[in-house]
């Protein structure tokens, strides 16, 4: 499969060494120019290009940026086939994003994604810590393999959308349409808690809507504040034990 990725931070970099050790073709463009990328970005075979040369002649499109820039794509991403899939890696952080008004008022994430783009889009990749996203991987059938939700709208895109995941290294489980993506937003008891795919559908279920960013907010609070102590650390553990007992 062609892929594309436009993004090469914690999320889009790990997937450009993943993917092309399943046979997929993987292209990946940062914001600075192909000629900045790690070289462990391309290691394992992905391609340095151009957001546009990402976005061209692919059978999926990942984008893995900061939702503030999502519009910016807007251009580029309407160039592509209809069929093509989209997969939005994204999260809100408003400190980060800079506030967002629809999303403040609690319109899902990835609906005003694609709202931004024009087109429809799945949402993955998003609920998983960057360091287990790195060093969690398992193979297929192993009683510990984290799992990842994949929420969208139509089984063909989706069907593409499970699949990678699996090749990326987790069990992926089918969350629901995009509009339920919101149970896979930061804040909520499958976001960044490492569950496995017999855990997730509680998880999905418990989502309290109206309290998910409230939580997401406090968490950011408490690893702000860890992180201004130098004799602590704010390791994958610890952040997966934080977000235990904060959203779960």
């Amino acid at each position: 499969m062609n892929i594309g990725i436009i993004g090469a931070g914690n999320i889009g970099g790990v997937l450009a060494r993943r993917l092309p050790t399943k046979g997929h073709q993987v292209k990946i463009a940062n914001s600075r120019g192909p000629e900045t990328l790690d070289a462990e970005v391309t290691s394992t075979g992905a391609h340095g290009v151009t957001a546009e040369e990402a976005a061209t002649d692919v059978d999926v499109l990942i984008l893995s940026i900061p939702l503030s820039r999502i519009p910016d794509l807007a251009p580029i991403v309407g160039t592509l086939p209809a069929e093509t899939v989209v997969i939005d890696t994204g999260n809100y952080y408003p400190a980060r994003d800079g506030a967002i008004e629809a999303l403040d008022g609690g319109q899902v994430e990835s609906e005003w994604v694609s709202e931004q783009l024009g087109r429809p889009v799945l949402k993955a990749w998003n609920a998983i810590l960057a360091q287990r996203l790195v060093d969690g991987d398992r193979e297929a059938g192993d009683p510990e393999r984290t799992a990842i939700p994949v929420a969208g709208d139509g089984e063909d895109a989706k069907s593409v959308a499970l699949g990678l995941v699996e090749d990326s290294g987790f069990d992926a489980v089918d969350a629901g349409s995009l509009a339920e993506s919101w149970r896979q937003q930061p804040g909520s008891p499958v976001y960044c808690t490492s569950l496995t795919a017999a855990e997730v559908p509680d998880a999905l279920a418990a989502a309290q809507r109206d309290r998910s960013a409230g939580r997401r907010d406090l968490a950011i609070a408490v690893i702000t504040d860890r992180a201004q102590d130098p004799t602590r650390t704010v390791d994958g553990d610890f952040l997966t034990r934080l977000n235990r007992v904060l959203y779960q």
